[in-house]
């Protein structure tokens, strides 16, 4: 799979989602007013370095140099580069302690996101902003959900339902599991051949994580100490069965190609884009189990701060651009993040040639009803997070995560 959806750990730093930030680096030029202080159009043609955690250029790319071809007055040149979420709290610390901001615009998920406001990073853009994205006003409901999760710093981009599902070969598999209980029965008569990463790793991991509680009808599917009775027992049961936790989807993917996987943990997304790649094979098929809620994902535009006021005015413009549905429609890619438009009203048939025809053949007909049907909760908070993936280290995947 192409890009890295979520950095491998999200830290402490998420519990502070919601708290504001303070700016303060210095400038890095190129303006005569304050950074932050936006004007409606740079006073000149900017180069804009953009910063991708999330995996998000394989979505947007496109959307963005389309910009930059039509607006050659706000933008001269797009700069990108590649990171992951952990890594990239460093290095733009270092640029601002600088006094030289040279990453204009960062592309990241929940991880990267709160790990920057954490470190006071972020330039708030909303809603001092909010009246130049009109498009943030036709977000898909959920992904309005996932909005609030960026409280003023993220603008969401990209968005899809996710997970949980269950991902197998049939001619391995004939009668795939259902249900947690058959799932973990199939696990005890076969051993070794169930298999997820380790879910601080893994988009699927995490995915599977946060939605066994609704799976399981545990008593708080938010509160990983006191509400998931269930789902640890049901973990630590399954854990007997699981030889070892990969440290990545990735391997998961290729283990299931190879046969040393009979069933692996997937999405909507991690489902269709490694068969569009050749990853694993086409003929594989995707199930839920009983109880299944969706467990939402998303992407955001950042800002850090230090950024000029001119970049963070054709920042503004682009993002504008980007919320448009013609532009929204590029990030049905290649079914990487299916469906992947965060705002509402934007079909497949308005995307481009080359994703109709990937998802005509690798997509699943029945995803868009189970999407449309199907109880949608955004992830879990902050510090419940960092507390799930602690205890599944400690408790779960100790001496078999690699």
């Amino acid at each position: 799979m192409r890009g890295t959806r979520h950095g491998p750990l999200i830290a402490a730093a998420l519990t502070v989602l919601a708290v504001t930030a303070a700016c303060g680096a210095p400038s890095s030029g190129g303006s005569n007013q304050p950074a932050g202080d936006a004007p409606d159009k740079p006073s000149k043609a900017v180069t804009l370095n953009i910063l991708d955690v999330a995996g998000n250029l394989q979505l947007t790319q496109g959307m963005i140099d389309e910009f930059v071809k039509a607006s050659p007055d706000v933008v001269a040149k797009v700069t990108y580069s590649k990171s992951t979420a952990p890594e990239m709290p460093g290095k733009i610390k270092a640029q601002q302690s600088a006094g030289k901001v040279d990453i204009d615009l960062v592309l990241t998920g929940v991880d990267g996101l709160a790990a920057g406001i954490d470190q006071n990073l972020w330039t708030p853009l909303l809603p001092k902003y909010a009246d130049r994205l009109a498009g943030m006003k036709d977000y898909l409901e959920p992904a309005a959900a996932m909005q609030k999760l960026a409280g003023n710093y993220g603008v969401e981009v990209t968005y899809y339902p996710s997970g949980p599902f269950i991902e197998y070969l049939p001619a391995k598999v004939p009668n795939p599991p259902t249900s947690a209980q058959a799932l973990l029965d199939y696990a005890k008569a076969h051993p070794g051949k169930v298999q997820y990463a380790r879910p601080a790793n893994s988009g699927p991991g995490r995915t599977l994580l946060m939605g066994l509680p609704y799976i399981l009808g545990d008593s708080d599917p938010k509160d990983p100490v006191n509400g998931w009775t269930k789902t640890w027992a049901y973990l630590k049961e399954l854990n007997k069965y699981v030889s070892y936790y990969p440290s990545g989807t990735t391997e998961t993917m290729k283990n299931l190609a190879s046969g040393s996987a009979d069933i692996i943990a997937s999405t909507t997304g991690w489902y269709i884009n490694p068969r569009v790649l050749g990853t694993v094979p086409a003929e594989a098929k995707s199930g839920t189990l009983q109880g299944f809620h969706f467990v939402t994902d998303a992407h955001y535009a950042v800002v850090p701060n230090g950024v000029s006021a001119d970049k963070q005015a054709a920042v503004l413009l682009l993002l504008k651009s980007m919320l448009t549905p013609q532009q929204q429609a590029k990030a049905y890619d290649d079914g990487y993040f299916y469906p992947g438009p965060a705002i509402k009203d934007v079909t497949v048939a308005m995307a481009p040639e080359k994703s109709q025809k990937a998802l005509a053949t690798y997509g699943d007909p029945g995803f868009d009803q189970l999407i449309a049907n199907t109880p949608k909760e955004v992830p879990l908070d902050a510090k419940a997070l960092v507390t799930a993936f602690s205890t599944w280290d400690r408790d779960i995947g100790s001496g078999k995560a690699k």
